[in-house]
């Protein structure tokens, strides 16, 4: 007989992918400047949209944002975005996509600066994983202190479609706060891997 597992409420019975994300990416910390960016853009498209259409378009963006790789979409012309507006395998609106570009050289600034953009995003956390201790789904805030003081000082340094709703998304997706509810089998297993890290 199989053993059941219990998950996070949002990721049950969704699909496969939603699953699959969550069982393996979702509360992970990144290290990884080119994982950084791949959710600073994928976040930002998922504004005023679900989540389980970006996952479904997310190897659509990764062919039409060069692999996530800033240096490339920091150079990507007028031409190229309009080229891009004609994809339906991302989301196709025009402000999203400049704002993609946009960002990429915002990235590269702060990379200059910082030395590493994870050098700077997991500053506003105290270099670890922050570990919440829900019981229940509805319990998980939508914003944070940490997201707020982020999501000012992104739009500072000129990022686009990095509200504090969205960035406190991009935290819980890249690990840097464990909001996976108590019961979840995954709380232990990220919290374990975020001692790893330190």
């Amino acid at each position: 007989m199989a053993k059941t597992v219990t998950r996070c409420g949002w990721a049950e019975g969704v699909s496969l992918a939603y699953i699959e994300y969550h069982d393996k990416e979702w509360g992970v910390p990144v290290w990884d400047d080119r994982v950084q960016f791949e959710f600073l853009i994928l976040e930002g498209a998922q504004a005023g949209l679900s989540w389980s259409t970006i996952l479904n378009k997310r190897e659509g963006y990764r062919k039409a944002f060069a692999d996530f790789d800033p240096i490339k979409v920091a150079r990507f012309t007028d031409k190229r975005i309009e080229k891009l507006l004609l994809d339906p395998s991302i989301v196709r609106n025009r402000l999203k996509v400049k704002s993609a570009v946009g960002n990429a050289k915002a990235f590269l600034a702060v990379q200059k600066e910082f030395g590493s953009f994870c050098d700077y995003i997991w500053g506003f956390v105290g270099g670890k994983p922050i570990q919440s201790k829900f019981k229940h789904d509805a319990d998980v805030p939508a914003t944070s202190d940490e997201s707020d003081a982020l999501s000012l000082d992104l739009k500072k340094r000129g990022f686009k479609f990095v509200g504090s709703t969205i960035m406190y998304a991009h935290m819980q997706a890249t690990g840097m706060v464990n909001d996976h509810v108590s019961a979840c089998f995954r709380y232990k297993e990220c919290k374990n891997l975020a001692r790893k890290a330190n």
